[in-house]
C-alpha cells in the first residue's frame, strides 16, 4: 500500500486488523445491545410463553440497524460474490447485476488496496474469522471513497466447500450516530429543562436529573411510573389524556399547565409541560418526549402582575364610576358596583345614622357605638343580607344573642366589643377569617375571609364598609387590604360630599321656601296659580321670586322680581327684596311709590351700612367712571287689583310687560311703562290703571321663561302669546290656572338651565255686587245711628246675624271718629268675601292714631276697642281723604268670636 487511501479515516496499518465488534459498538444504545443479547439462549418459564408468542408478529421495520445501515452479502467458494442484499446495494452503490459473480475485492475496493484485500479473502476462504474496515468506493462521500466495518463468517454451502457470510456497517454512520448520542446524552442530562420519555405504553422510560429535581423524587423512581404515580387524580388524567393524545395523532403540545404537590411538602407547584412524538429512523412511533419547566415563580410573578393591573383597572373604574351623583345612598351603591364582584362576593355599607340626618357630631360617634344605616348591600353569591359572626343582635326576650341579618335601610349598632366597633373606634382595617360550622347552613358559615374597612374622610369617620369573599376565593392579601382603603377612602370622600352638598342644600331650600309664597296663595276675587323653577339645579335656589300681598278693602298685590345674578346670593338679595315690597305694601303705598321707595332700598343693599350714600360710592370706581358690578340690580312689576271696582293699576321697574287675555280674544302684552330697574334710582316710576273683565287671565313672569341663548327675546315672547292663546291655554274658560300654568312651560323652552323661571297667573273673578254694601252719610250725628241700621240689615241679609252685634259696635266708633275728626261726607261700605270688611270714608288726610287711655279719661278708646274685637284693622290715603277699615273672619258654627263685653270691661 504505497499511499493512503483518499477520503479514509482509519490508518492504512488498520485496514484488515481484527477489530473486536463489541469495541466499535460499545457507544450504541441500551436498546441496541439488549437486541444484540437476545439471540442467547436464555431459559423460559412456561408462564412466559404466552406473553413471548406475542412477539411472533409482523411489524413494521425500525430499529437501530436502520440508523447504522447494515448491509449483507455472501462469498462463494471460488471467492466471488453469491448473494447480494439490496442493503448492500444501498450501502456500496451497486446492484446485484454488478455484484454478483464478481470478485469482491475487484468490485468495491479502490485499486490501490486490491492486494491486501485478496490475501484478507483467501485466508477468509481458509475458514478464518475476520473484522476489520475495509475502504470501499463512495459516490457521495467526500473524496469518494468511505470506510465500512465487515464481519465476516465462514460457512460452508451445500457440497461442503468453504464460504463467507458478510456483513458491512458503514463507518461514517456509526461515527454519526456516537456523535448524536454523545450530544442528546449531554443535552438529556445536562439541559436545565426538565426531560422525560414516555414509551408507547405511556410508561416512563428514563428523565434527567433535572426532572428529577423539579418533581422533587430520585431519577431511579421514575422508571415504569405513570402519570398517576406522579400527580393527583385530576391533573393525572389531564397529562395521561395528552400524552394519548401526541402519541396518536403525532401534534405537538405545548405549554400545558400541570399543578400538583411536591413529595415531602404542602405547597402546590404549578409547571409548564411541553409533548412531541418521537419516530424510529422508519418514521415508526416508538413513545413520547417531553419537557417540564417548574414555573411556579413565574406564574406567581403574572398573578402578582395581573392583580396589580387588576387593582389599578378597578381604581380607574372607580374613579369613573364613585361620585357621580351627590346622593348618599346612590354613592354608596356605586362603590359596591365597582367592588362585587370584580374585587369581592359580598359587601356592604353602613353610614351614621347621625350624619345622614344632619348632626355635625352625632352621640357616640367616638366610641364606635352611635347608630347606623345600612344604606347599600351587593352579593354575587345571595339574593338578600348575609348574618356574618360579628354581626348580632340581642332577641326580644333579651335571654340571649342571636345571629341576623341587617336590612337595608335598618337602623342598628355594633356591640361595643365587637370587631366592627373598634374597627369604627380606631380607624383601623381589620380582617376577620371565615368558620367552618355545622350548625346552620347560612351563608356567613362559607365565608373565606371579610375586610371590615372605616370610611375614613377629612379625618372623620362616617362609616363602615364591609368586603367579603366566600370560600373558594383567594383570602385577602395586603394588596386586596391596601386596595380596599383606597376603594373605602375615596367613596368616603364622595359621601362626605354628598353629606355636605345634602345639607347646604336643604338650608338653601328652607330659605327658598320661606322667600316664595305658598303653594296655592288665595286673593278674594281672583284665582291664583305659581309656578317657580330654579335656573341651578344643583341648589334650586335664584334670585326670581313671586308673591301675593293681601291689602286692606279685599285688594291684593301681585308683585313678580328678578335679581340680576344667580344662586345664593341672588337668593339672599331677593329675600330682602321680597320682605321690603310686603313692608312697603302693608302701608297701603301705590304701586309708583311702592317702587320708588324700593329702588332706594335696592341701591342700599350693596353698600356698606346698607345707605344710599354708600351705594353710590360703591358704584363709582377710582377713576370715577361707573361700575355697578357691587350694586344689587332687580326688575320688578308691581299690581295692584281691587275686586269691587275691576281695576288693576301697574308700576313697572325695567321688568317684561304683563301679559293679558280677555275672555274671547287672544293674548296681549301689556302697555306698562318699563321705567329703570331697581338699584339704579334718579328716575321716578308710573303706573297705569286697567279694568279688567270677569274671566280675564293676568301673567306675570319673568325673563328666564321667555329669553334664552337659542332665541331671541321677541321670538320668547310671541311663543307665550301663542302658548296663552291656543285651545289648552287661557281662552278657555274651563281650563283651570294649574293646566295653563302646565302648558305653557310645556310649550315653551323652560330646561335650558341659564335663568330660574318665575310665572305668577291670576285669574279675574271680582266681587259680586251682591257682596258689596256701600252708602253715603251725611256729616250729622244722625248718621251714627244710620250706619249701624244699614249693616244690621245687610249683615241679615247675609245671613250672618252672628256678627251684628259686633258690627254694630264697632260701625259706631268708626263713624263717630269720622264725624269728630274728619271732614266731609262719610261713607259707609261692607265687603263679604272670605272675610268681612268694613270701611269708613272720610275727607280728612290726618290718620288716625291709637293711644292708651288712661284710667281716667272718658274717652280715647275707641280705636282700642276695634283692636280688639276685630282681626286687624288699619287705615290708609286715598286721592281725597284716608279710609279706615276693619276686619271680622266670619263665624264658623263652632266659636261666637271676642266677647263685646269682656272687650269693653277690659279698657278699665
Amino acid at each position: 500500500m504505497s499511499e493512503k487511501p483518499a477520503g479514509a479515516d482509519i490508518p492504512e496499518e488498520t485496514v484488515g486488523s481484527q477489530v473486536s465488534p463489541v469495541s466499535q459498538m460499545s457507544s450504541m444504545p441500551e436498546s441496541a445491545s439488549a437486541s444484540a443479547s437476545a439471540s442467547a439462549p436464555v431459559p423460559v418459564p412456561g408462564a412466559m410463553l404466552g406473553s413471548l408468542s406475542d412477539v411472533w408478529q409482523s411489524s413494521p421495520p425500525g430499529s437501530i440497524y436502520d440508523y447504522i445501515r447494515v448491509a449483507s452479502f455472501s462469498l462463494g467458494s471460488d471467492g466471488r460474490i453469491a448473494q447480494w442484499s439490496e442493503r448492500a446495494a444501498e450501502l456500496l452503490g451497486l446492484t446485484a447485476a454488478q455484484a454478483l459473480g464478481k470478485d469482491p475485492v475487484d468490485a468495491f475496493v479502490p485499486a490501490e488496496l486490491r492486494e491486501t484485500g485478496r490475501r484478507k479473502v483467501a485466508d477468509i476462504l481458509d475458514g478464518r474469522e475476520w473484522t476489520g474496515l475495509v475502504p470501499y468506493r463512495s459516490p457521495q462521500a467526500p473524496g469518494g471513497v468511505s470506510i465500512a466495518e465487515v464481519y465476516v463468517m465462514p460457512s460452508q454451502d451445500e457440497d461442503g466447500e468453504r464460504t463467507a457470510l458478510c456483513i458491512a456497517v458503514d463507518v461514517g454512520a456509526l461515527r454519526g450516530l456516537e456523535t448524536d448520542l454523545a450530544a442528546s446524552q449531554a443535552v438529556f442530562g445536562q439541559s436545565p429543562l426538565g426531560f422525560f420519555l414516555f414509551g408507547t405504553d405511556l410508561r416512563m422510560l428514563r428523565v434527567n436529573e433535572r426532572f428529577a429535581t423539579v418533581f422533587g423524587r430520585p431519577v431511579e423512581e421514575y422508571r415504569g411510573a405513570t402519570a398517576h404515580d406522579l400527580l393527583p387524580r385530576g391533573e393525572a388524567d389531564r397529562l395521561a389524556a395528552a400524552l394519548r393524545q401526541v402519541l396518536d395523532s403525532g401534534s405537538s403540545l405545548t405549554d400545558m399547565p400541570i399543578m400538583g404537590p411536591v413529595p415531602g411538602s404542602h405547597d402546590r407547584r404549578r409547571w409548564s409541560v411541553s409533548l412531541y412524538r418521537l419516530h424510529s429512523g422508519s418514521g415508526r412511533p416508538i413513545g413520547i418526549a417531553g419537557l417540564a419547566t417548574d414555573v411556579t415563580g413565574r406564574r406567581r410573578a403574572e398573578q402578582e402582575a395581573a392583580g396589580v393591573r387588576r387593582n389599578l383597572a378597578l381604581l380607574n373604574e372607580a374613579g369613573a364610576r364613585i361620585g357621580t351623583s351627590l346622593d348618599l345612598e346612590t354613592t354608596a351603591r356605586e362603590l359596591l358596583d365597582v367592588a362585587v364582584p370584580q374585587f369581592c362576593d359580598l359587601a356592604s355599607v353602613d353610614l351614621y345614622q347621625g350624619l345622614l340626618s344632619g348632626d355635625e357630631t352625632p352621640p357616640g360617634l367616638a366610641d364606635g357605638s352611635a347608630e347606623l344605616r345600612r344604606v347599600a348591600f351587593a352579593s354575587a353569591v345571595s339574593d338578600g343580607p348575609v348574618a356574618f359572626g360579628d354581626i348580632y343582635r340581642t332577641d326580644d326576650s333579651g335571654q340571649g344573642e342571636l345571629p341576623k341579618p341587617i336590612e337595608v335601610g335598618e337602623v342598628h349598632r355594633y356591640p361595643f366589643h365587637s370587631l366592627c366597633a373598634h374597627a369604627l373606634r380606631t380607624a383601623q382595617v381589620r380582617v376577620v377569617t371565615g368558620r367552618d360550622s355545622g350548625e346552620g347552613l347560612e351563608l356567613g358559615t362559607m365565608l373565606q375571609s371579610t375586610l371590615l374597612v372605616p370610611m375614613v374622610a377629612r379625618d372623620t369617620v362616617v362609616g363602615l364598609a364591609q368586603f367579603s369573599r366566600t370560600k373558594g376565593s383567594e383570602p385577602f392579601g395586603e394588596r386586596d387590604r391596601a386596595l380596599a382603603v383606597e376603594l373605602a377612602a375615596r367613596a368616603a370622600v364622595s359621601i362626605d360630599n354628598a353629606r355636605l352638598y345634602r345639607r347646604e342644600h336643604e338650608r338653601a331650600l328652607i330659605l327658598q321656601r320661606s322667600l316664595l309664597p305658598p303653594g296655592d296663595p288665595e286673593a278674594a276675587g281672583l284665582d291664583i296659580a305659581c309656578r317657580y323653577l330654579p335656573g341651578n339645579a344643583a341648589t334650586e335656589v335664584g334670585g326670581d321670586w313671586f308673591d301675593v300681598i293681601e291689602l286692606p278693602g279685599h285688594r291684593t298685590a301681585l308683585v313678580v322680581g328678578d335679581v340680576m345674578g344667580r344662586g345664593l346670593r341672588a337668593a339672599v338679595a331677593m329675600g330682602e327684596l321680597r320682605t321690603a315690597v310686603r313692608t312697603l305694601a302693608l302701608l297701603d303705598l301705590e304701586p309708583a311709590e311702592v317702587l320708588s321707595a324700593l329702588d332706594e332700598i335696592a341701591r342700599g343693599l350693596g353698600a356698606p351700612g346698607g345707605s344710599t350714600a354708600g351705594a353710590r360710592a360703591a358704584g363709582r370706581s377710582a377713576d370715577g367712571s361707573s361700575d355697578l358690578s357691587e350694586v344689587y340690580l332687580a326688575t320688578c312689576v308691581y299690581a295692584v287689583y281691587d275686586p269691587v271696582t275691576r281695576r288693576c293699576t301697574f308700576a313697572n321697574a325695567g321688568h317684561l310687560p304683563p301679559a293679558l287675555v280677555e275672555p274671547g280674544e287672544g293674548a296681549l302684552l301689556m302697555e306698562v311703562p318699563p321705567g329703570m330697574p331697581l338699584g339704579v334710582g334718579g328716575e321716578p316710576f308710573e303706573e297705569i290703571e286697567v279694568e279688567l273683565p270677569d274671566g280675564a287671565l293676568l301673567a306675570l313672569y319673568t325673563d328666564g321663561l321667555v329669553e334664552s341663548r337659542d332665541h331671541a327675546l321677541d321670538e320668547g315672547l310671541q311663543d307665550l302669546r301663542t302658548a296663552l292663546s291656543t285651545d289648552e291655554g287661557a281662552d278657555r274658560p274651563d281650563s283651570s290656572l294649574e293646566d295653563i300654568c302646565d302648558h305653557v312651560l310645556s310649550s315653551l323652552d323652560t330646561h335650558h338651565g341659564e335663568d330660574d323661571i318665575a310665572l305668577l297667573m291670576a285669574r279675574v273673578q271680582g266681587l259680586p255686587s251682591g257682596s258689596v254694601g256701600d252708602w253715603q252719610l251725611p256729616s250729622d250725628p244722625q248718621s251714627v245711628g244710620r250706619a249701624r241700621e244699614l249693616a244690621r240689615e245687610q249683615l241679615e241679609s247675609w245671613g250672618m246675624e252672628g256678627l251684628v252685634d259686633t258690627t254694630e259696635l264697632l260701625v259706631s266708633e268708626l263713624v263717630t271718629n269720622a264725624l269728630r275728626y274728619g271732614e266731609g261726607e262719610i261713607r259707609l261700605r261692607l265687603l263679604l268675601d272670605r272675610t268681612l270688611v268694613c270701611e269708613v270714608w272720610d275727607g280728612n288726610l290726618v290718620q288716625p292714631r291709637r293711644r292708651r287711655a288712661r284710667d281716667t279719661d272718658e274717652g280715647g278708646r275707641g280705636l282700642q276697642l276695634v283692636g280688639l274685637l276685630s282681626a286687624g284693622w288699619g287705615s290708609r290715603r286715598t286721592p281725597h281723604g284716608k279710609t279706615v277699615w276693619f276686619e271680622l273672619a266670619l263665624p264658623d258654627g263652632e266659636s261666637s268670636g271676642p266677647d263685646s263685653v269682656e272687650a269693653l270691661l277690659s279698657l278699665w
